[in-house]
């Protein structure tokens, strides 16, 4: 995975084009009228939730939720071509059209997804399909992709990228997943593809109850994770225990990952708990989901498999993945994160610098030595996206303890809190997804 990474890395930063104008509005007159599909197609060691906050936003914008969705894959196309998976990103517009009604869809890529977007629109029946094209942080080009109208946001970089013809916007303060998710982008692909300012950028909580479907994939291939059972449990939010003995709601994750719906509350807490072979369980908590999902991603690994092979394991300690789609900044002085678990900071310049884009940051004991160091790197986790960090949690053999996390974005994002038990890492892995605020 390391080599693939580094090469789409490598591909960003070097594929650029002839200088041209930074603006050429498109008109949208028609977008205002019509509310068309979205698609949303992620990039690499990506998934459709890093599209979940801005699908909120729509939806709290007057978007039907059944109408914005996103394809998963594997970016490394082990097990499908890239071919295939644009078959399939044409499928699925395919039935969103026939759903609606709209005559096309609005197609939005990040990164790597702007590659294969591009390929995709330049077949003449294919970007007929498409009314308008959001390019995030990707792929360069020299004319509008299929001639479709084009809207591309670049993040920290050069500002010579662009594509030739398109409304270019350059958001230099942003680094590249954080281009998917902010509200600076939101209110820019807004703008485009619905022709007005939105009316809101906040993520703004349904009054009754909502509804929560998702899918059980394997990190980072995107596969379903066939085989486990997901158990969803509220929890409180000042401990993370579960409130019931017996969970609110199983799913049986059969070939396509998927699970639910759940009906849920739009303020309480919950802990999805992916429950594998021989016991093993992988604990996920989040904040309020304060509005219906439809792109909830439980990202994970069979035991002793992917990345989880990399974690030391131990009945003392425990051992924390935090998800966050905006990366963590730890060497940008006050302009870095701030991380505490159990009231230690753990983002510096080695855990967290910069220029590693770590949207992943694994927390357990390296060693298995009771202690804590956060002065080297960690080979194991020395790839682009995710990081790691050498840090004792002590666990009980019952989980009757807590671990707290905060968490304070930079750039006045606000400050997220998560109490959850103290499970012990040999039977059992915690995930905390935080806002990508």
């Amino acid at each position: 995975m390391r080599t693939i990474l580094l090469a789409v890395t490598a591909a960003l930063a070097l594929t650029t084009a002839p200088a041209a104008s930074a603006w050429a509005a498109e008109p949208s007159a028609q977008a205002a009228a019509v509310r068309r599909p979205i698609v949303f197609l992620h990039g690499a060691a990506g998934s459709a939730a890093q599209f979940e906050t801005q699908a909120k936003r729509f939806a709290g914008n007057g978007y039907p939720v059944e109408i914005i969705d996103g394809i998963d894959y594997d970016y490394s196309f082990t097990a499908e071509s890239s071919s295939a998976v644009l078959n399939r990103l044409e499928q699925r517009i395919d039935q969103l059209r026939q759903q609606t009604g709209a005559d096309k869809v609005d197609l939005v890529a990040h990164s790597l997804g702007t590659f294969l977007s591009h390929t995709f629109l330049r077949t003449r029946s294919r970007a007929a399909k498409v009314a308008h094209y959001v390019n995030l942080d990707g792929a360069t080009a020299l004319s509008r992709p299929g001639g479709v109208p084009t809207l591309a946001i670049w993040g920290e970089g050069s500002t010579s990228r662009r594509i030739w013809g398109a409304t270019n916007v350059y958001q230099s303060d942003q680094s590249h997943t954080q281009t998917v998710t902010s509200t600076q982008s939101f209110v820019q692909m807004h703008r485009f593809i619905a022709g007005a300012d939105p009316a809101t950028t906040a993520v703004v909580a349904e009054p009754g109850p909502i509804t929560l479907t998702g899918k059980a994939v394997l990190f980072p291939s995107n596969a379903a994770a066939t085989g486990v059972r997901v158990d969803v449990y509220e929890i409180a939010a000042a401990t993370g225990r579960r409130l019931t003995s017996q969970p609110a709601a199983q799913f049986a994750i059969a070939a396509d990952g998927g699970f639910g719906p759940f009906t849920a509350a739009p303020s309480a807490r919950y802990e999805f708990a992916i429950v594998h072979d021989a016991g093993h369980v992988q604990h996920h908590y989040f904040q309020p989901f304060q509005r219906t999902d439809r792109l909830l991603r439980l990202l994970t690994n069979r035991p002793g498999e992917g990345i989880s092979s990399r974690v030391p394991v131990d009945p003392r300690h425990s051992a924390l993945s935090l998800t966050r789609y905006k990366e963590w900044w730890g060497d940008q002085g006050a302009n870095s994160d701030h991380l505490t678990v159990n009231g230690l900071g753990i983002l510096n310049a080695v855990t967290a610098p910069r220029d590693k884009r770590a949207i992943g940051l694994f927390a357990h004991d390296q060693l298995v030595d009771q202690r804590t160091d956060l002065s080297r790197a960690i080979a194991d986790f020395d790839e682009v996206f995710i990081t790691a960090a050498d840090v004792y949690i002590p666990a009980a053999a019952d989980a009757s303890g807590t671990v707290t996390v905060t968490i304070q974005s930079r750039a006045g994002g606000g400050t997220q809190q998560f109490t959850v038990p103290n499970w012990p890492s040999h039977t059992d892995r915690v995930t905390i997804n935080a806002l990508d605020l």
